[in-house]
């Protein structure tokens, strides 16, 4: 017979590490955290505006930040940001160009940008507590 233990102990942890712990374990919600390649898909959707699909957010990506990504990538995580409600989408018409085809435009959310800002307001807040330091020799 196995035992599992009812509680779990924590050593050499602060509170602010039980905190984040906890608050990422909580009914695994999904929505709570995003890493760093949604957060730039999500700020390229803000800054495209009207004209974010698949492969503009991957050309914006390339342009903007050097990173080049396989659109599997970026569909991915359009679709995971979606599904976090950071992001909203329409179809497009269909175009000669396209074969017919149509286009699947992104949004930001209210959500998605107090989200952003969130993100860039605890970035600020720990660069602003890096201690001046001289690093010539």
């Amino acid at each position: 017979m196995r035992l599992v233990p009812k509680f779990i102990c924590f050593t050499n942890i602060d509170v602010i590490d039980l905190i984040y712990v906890c608050r990422l374990n909580k009914g695994n919600m999904k929505g709570d955290n995003i890493g760093e390649l949604e957060e730039l898909v999500l700020l390229l959707v803000g800054v495209l505006y009207e004209d974010a699909y698949g492969v503009s957010v991957l050309k914006e990506m390339k342009e903007q930040t050097g990173r080049e990504v396989n659109i599997s990538a970026i569909h991915a995580v359009l679709n995971r940001l979606e599904e976090k409600g950071l992001l909203t989408s329409d179809m497009g018409g269909a175009s000669q160009v396209r074969g017919g085809r149509r286009k699947r435009y992104y949004t930001l959310t209210s959500t998605g940008r107090a989200v952003l800002d969130q993100v860039k307001s605890m970035r600020d807040k720990l660069y602003n507590q890096l201690p001046a330091l001289n690093f010539s020799a």
